[in-house]
C-alpha cells in the first residue's frame, strides 16, 4: 500500500474528513495479505481463501437500516453463491461481540470480520466517510486466482447481492 503525504493544513483537514490516504485496489490488483478473527474469534487468512472467489463486502455499522438490508440481501442469495463457490465475508468495524450478535439475530450464513483496527479498509482502500468517520458501504469481488474483479464503490444495500451475481454471471460469459 502506498500512502500519500501532504504537508501543513491540507493534510490535517485530508485526514480529519478522509482519514489515512491510500491507493484504492483496482481490477487486475492481487489481494492483499491478511488475517482477521470472524464474529466466533476463529483467525481468517488470506492463504483461507486462496483458489476461491471471494466477496469482500464493507459496510458501516452492525445493526443499522441500510447495513442490515445489506447483510439480510447477502443471506438471502447465498445459497447462490454457494452454489457459485463464492466465499462471502462481511467487514466492518465493531468487536466480535457486536458481530455475533449481529450474525445471531438474523442468521447470517457467512462470516463477519472485526476490522476494529482498521487495518482491511486500509489494504482494501475502502473509504472513509466525511465528518462521521465510519467506513463507507463498499466491495471488493477477487476471482479463484486471487486477482481483482470488481471494485464496487456505489452500493445499494437491497440490490447489492443480485448486483454481484449478475456481475458475476457477465464476467463468466466474457472468460
Amino acid at each position: 500500500m502506498i500512502k500519500l503525504k501532504y504537508n501543513g493544513i491540507l493534510c490535517s483537514i485530508l485526514c480529519l474528513l478522509y482519514g489515512t490516504l491510500s491507493w484504492a485496489l483496482v481490477t487486475g490488483d492481487a489481494l492483499p495479505g491478511f488475517s482477521a478473527k470472524n464474529q466466533d474469534g476463529k483467525i481468517i487468512t488470506s492463504a483461507d481463501v486462496q483458489g476461491k472467489p471471494v466477496l469482500f463486502y464493507f459496510y458501516p455499522k452492525d445493526e443499522t437500516p441500510g447495513c442490515t438490508k445489506e447483510a439480510c440481501s447477502f443471506r438471502d442469495a447465498f445459497s447462490k453463491f454457494k452454489e457459485k463457490g463464492i466465499l462471502v465475508y462481511g467487514v466492518s468495524s465493531q468487536d466480535l461481540k457486536s458481530h455475533k450478535e449481529f450474525a445471531n439475530k438474523y442468521h447470517l450464513p457467512f462470516d463477519l470480520l472485526d476490522d476494529s483496527s482498521g487495518t482491511l479498509v486500509k489494504l482494501f482502500g475502502i473509504d472513509k466517510m466525511p465528518i462521521i468517520g465510519l467506513y463507507k458501504r463498499q466491495s471488493v469481488l477477487v476471482s479463484s486466482e486471487g486477482k481483482v474483479l470488481k471494485v464496487y464503490k456505489d452500493v445499494e444495500p437491497k440490490t447489492h447481492a443480485a448486483q454481484v451475481l449478475t456481475d458475476l454471471e457477465a464476467l463468466n460469459k466474457a472468460h
